[in-house]
């Protein structure tokens, strides 16, 4: 049954009154003061939290003068890892599997054909073992195995899945180093962060952060900076769907509020350019229009143009933990530890009204012009394909595990293990399962 036409807009008529509480001009106000006082030194309990890497500065590059522009680097690659998501069976085995590619730009087949597979297990019964040593399949093409999750009384879904992901993609990225000559693109961020998130949803979770097998799977991301590092070879992660409140957590706590849910939607109010002097955040990019206080009107969109921020470097909420005052978990890092300290960039798409986040070590953008290598990369990169560079796009592909593909692989985990999978109402309502 759907709506009818009168409780559409009934329901429309609700945008009504809340429209008229909230005044979008303000917030672009409060965003360029937050960009102007707070983001050259953003503090936390007398912590920075976030600051510039040289300049700090909201830019501009022509859509069509972007996408023409010389790439800086001759080749990409592109890393990414996908799963079947974490599938709880009747006999109390909650399993996720993982399959890591690394692709190439221009394509390289035999790197495509190369994959890391990790299933990961928790069992109920404690007395189980189902760790399991590296095995090659594939004429050596594919390695895979199997790692026994460490026992959790709840979010055993959300552990199977994060050491399954991480375990794939830092051994995939590490056992092809060497493979890379110009740029290493991970899809997603530069670190395993869902891990380090772990403190702050249970204590449980937060202990089990620093058991054996997590610290394991964290500490080949840090080997892998070390790598790259020494062979003076960038390293960088494309974020599609940034999420971090950093900063704005960080401002509430200073007693300021705001409007904002996390810090891609304030980038997205600073970077976005409108018609009829609606400047992002009372100010057009720098450069290009300077601080004047912005019209009240918000007019159309500009799209001619992709915007973006210079580099921060970033301290605070999950990039806590590799920061240079951070412990990595216990791991020992064998360079200066700020080194290994997350730094990033924002870029803003009119066409897709899409927020992008290329985070690097600082290892690598402490120099001005790799900096400057690597932001005229991932514009030229957004500004050709409209989303991803294509390396990684192209990884996604190949690490994709398809909705048909997963049905089926959850079939054969059901004949192996003689257990139906613990269905729900949801999987009953859209067909998520077969009955």
């Amino acid at each position: 049954m759907t709506l009818d036409p009168i409780h559409v807009e009934n329901i429309a008529r609700l945008a009504y009154g809340i429209a008229s509480d909230v005044d979008t001009t303000d917030h672009d106000d409060l965003a360029g003061r937050v960009w102007r006082d707070w983001l050259p030194e953003l503090r936390r309990d007398g912590r920075v939290v976030i600051e510039p890497v040289g300049d700090h500065e909201r830019r501009l590059a022509p859509i069509d003068d972007a996408a023409l522009a010389e790439r800086p680097f001759e080749t990409v690659h592109g890393l990414d890892s996908g799963t079947i998501n974490p599938t709880t069976f009747k006999n109390g085995l909650v399993v996720d599997v993982a399959h890591a590619a690394m692709a190439s730009e221009p394509t390289d087949m035999d790197i495509h054909r190369d994959r890391t597979i990790v299933a990961t297990v928790h069992a109920g019964d404690s007395t189980a073992d189902f760790d399991d040593d590296w095995r090659k399949r594939d004429d050596g093409h594919t390695r895979q195995r199997v790692l026994h999750a460490p026992r959790v009384n709840r979010y055993a879904e959300g552990v199977v899945h994060a050491l399954a992901l991480y375990l794939a993609e830092g051994t995939h990225a590490l056992d092809h180093a060497d493979a890379v000559d110009d740029l290493l693109v991970l899809d997603g961020p530069i670190y395993p962060k869902e891990l380090f998130t772990w403190d702050d949803r249970n204590p449980e979770l937060g202990a089990l952060a620093r058991e054996a097998k997590p610290r394991a799977v964290v500490e080949k991301y840090v080997r892998l900076v070390e790598r790259f590092v020494e062979r003076d070879v960038p390293l960088a992660g494309f974020v599609k769907n940034p999420s971090s409140g950093t900063i704005v957590r960080a401002l509430a706590r200073k007693g300021v509020e705001p409007p904002w849910p996390d810090d891609t939607a304030l980038f997205t109010r600073l970077l976005e350019r409108r018609e009829e002097g609606g400047r992002p955040g009372g100010a057009g990019p720098d450069g290009a229009g300077g601080d004047e206080p912005a019209g009240r009107a918000r007019g159309d969109r500009l799209d001619d143009a992709l915007t973006f921020t210079t580099w921060f470097r970033s301290r605070g909420g999950a990039d806590a933990t590799m920061a240079a005052d951070g412990d990595a978990l216990g791991i020992d890092r064998e360079l200066d530890p700020e080194l290994y300290e997350p730094t990033f960039m924002i870029v803003y798409d009119p066409r897709t009204d899409v927020t992008y986040k290329l985070e690097a070590p600082y290892a690598f953008t402490r120099d001005a012009e790799t900096r400057d290598r690597l932001t005229r990369q991932v514009l030229a990169e957004v500004a050709t394909t409209r989303g991803p560079p294509e390396a990684v796009a192209k990884a996604d592909e190949l690490a994709r595990i398809a909705a048909t593909e997963k049905a089926a692989l959850r079939r054969k985990f059901e004949e192996r293990f003689d257990s139906d999978q613990q269905a729900t109402y949801d999987d009953l309502r859209w067909g998520k399962a077969d009955f």
